[in-house]
């Protein structure tokens, strides 16, 4: 099996672990609980839970929806002892930033405004999430710790883009014909 696709099961069996669901329902509860740190589509899920049914991980109830089977449990505590993948990193800022010399100092003020409005707006999400699990219960203590962790990397960002700010502030400007790239030097 893949690891990509391991992956995929994985996040697929442990909504289905919460409760029997139809294959909407597992994409929004993916979406409304991982979803800050792990995101499946459609076009995954869907391929997942007819590879699961035909291994016999899951199987449907008389309303159609989706559940666990014993089989189906033993997978997913596999898979959860598996070592996590590793996934290349994909940051659209960041990649904007390394060749920000062509952007501008003021387009690079840009991205890290709506960046920082972006963190803010997650920021009081995880307070709101934060505000409405219970310490005290099993599962909701497990949940609490992912919330932590997106906590932490907001207020991680929110440092970067302050220090970024002030490298930018001191930054020289750039003269026009440095920004018009080595074939306008060479003409």
């Amino acid at each position: 099996m893949a690891p990509k696709r391991s992956q995929t099961e994985l996040a697929v069996l442990g909504a289905l672990s919460l409760a029997p669901m139809s294959g909407y329902r597992v994409r929004a509860e993916i979406l409304s609980t991982v979803g800050h740190f792990w995101a499946e589509s459609f076009g995954q899920i869907y391929p997942a839970l007819a590879r699961l049914e035909a291994a016999a991980l899951v199987s449907r109830d008389d309303s159609g929806r989706y559940l666990l089977t014993d089989r189906g449990r033993l997978r997913l505590a596999e898979l959860l002892r598996e070592a996590p993948e590793s996934a290349p990193p994909r940051n659209g800022v960041l990649l904007r930033l390394f060749f920000g010399r062509k952007l501008g100092v003021d387009g690079c003020l840009e991205l890290l405004d709506r960046m920082e409005h972006d963190v803010a707006l997650k920021m009081r999400t995880f307070a709101e999430i934060r505000a409405e699990l219970d310490p005290s219960d099993p599962d909701e203590r497990f949940a609490l710790i992912t919330v932590s962790a997106g906590e932490h990397n907001g207020r991680a960002t929110l440092a970067w883009i302050a220090e970024s700010r002030i490298a930018l502030a001191a930054a020289p400007p750039a003269s026009p014909a440095s920004d018009a790239g080595p074939e306008s030097a060479a003409r």
